[in-house]
């Protein structure tokens, strides 16, 4: 009787761990606090946690500086993009559109599906030392995982009214909405000139993933200055400096 008591304790201080472990691991995997100012600016973010070593580690990292002192590209991009049920979201970093799936990009007949897009003010990439008032993250994922991001640079000039639906439903703080009724579809973001810069970097935001193919899309959209003001309300500032080419080499191709 005694030996049962011993092994139903044991039993029982075994399942008690089982069942605790779980729990303490989760609260160790919280997201890090990250930002663009003070202690958690992008200087930081490979300080803040291991797994945001990349972004100070990493050789080919996002944004850089663009030039036509480059290759040229011979690869194709295609898009085919549908229209999405429109949920809009403020991670607290940036406004964000989710989209689902059978939207896409072909590279080279490759497809990449677009999971969502957002934006940044100032852009993150500039050209030749300039930088944009705003840039657009239209970000894809093929089947075998590989990223590509498509750049839009937005500049002030005429109202846009694609832009004037997504800001009628932004939220200045925290959340995400989906707006009942209304569907938006993408293709109004890229310039009707598809003409790029093409090179291999990273994610601008942690963990700075390596791999990432990015074209961003030489001719620049427009918005009114209001619709820009609008935005800027809510972030600005929330872009990376550029980082170093280390050698990469920035390939274009105009159409």
């Amino acid at each position: 009787m005694k030996n049962s008591t011993i092994r139903f304790i044991i039993f029982v201080l075994f399942a008690s761990c089982v069942v605790i472990a779980p729990q303490v691991q989760s609260s160790n995997t919280h997201s890090v606090n990250w930002g663009y100012s003070g202690d958690a600016s992008p200087k930081n973010w490979g300080n803040l946690s291991p797994k945001f070593e990349t972004c100070k580690l990493g050789k080919e990292q996002s944004p850089i500086n663009l030039n036509d002192k480059s290759a040229s590209s011979a690869k194709s991009l295609e898009f085919t993009y549908k229209n999405t049920p429109f949920k809009v979201i403020n991670n607290g970093h940036a406004i964000e559109v989710d989209y689902k799936a059978g939207s896409y990009i072909e590279i080279e007949g490759k497809r990449y599906e677009l999971l969502q897009f957002h934006f940044h003010s100032p852009s993150e990439h500039r050209v030749k030392g300039e930088a944009y008032p705003m840039e657009a993250h239209l970000v894809h994922k093929s089947q075998d995982g590989q990223l590509a991001v498509v750049g839009v640079f937005l500049k002030e000039g005429q109202y846009n009214p694609f832009i004037e639906t997504l800001w009628a439903n932004i939220l200045t703080h925290k959340g995400e909405r989906i707006v009942r009724g209304v569907t938006i579809n993408a293709s109004a973001l890229p310039p009707q000139d598809k003409s790029y810069y093409h090179y291999t970097g990273s994610l601008t935001t942690p963990p700075c993933t390596e791999g990432v193919e990015w074209y961003v899309l030489k001719q620049p959209i427009e918005i009114s200055s209001q619709q820009l003001a609008k935005f800027k309300s809510v972030y600005s500032g929330n872009a990376r400096p550029v980082q170093p080419l280390n050698q990469r080499v920035i390939e274009t191709k105009e159409f």
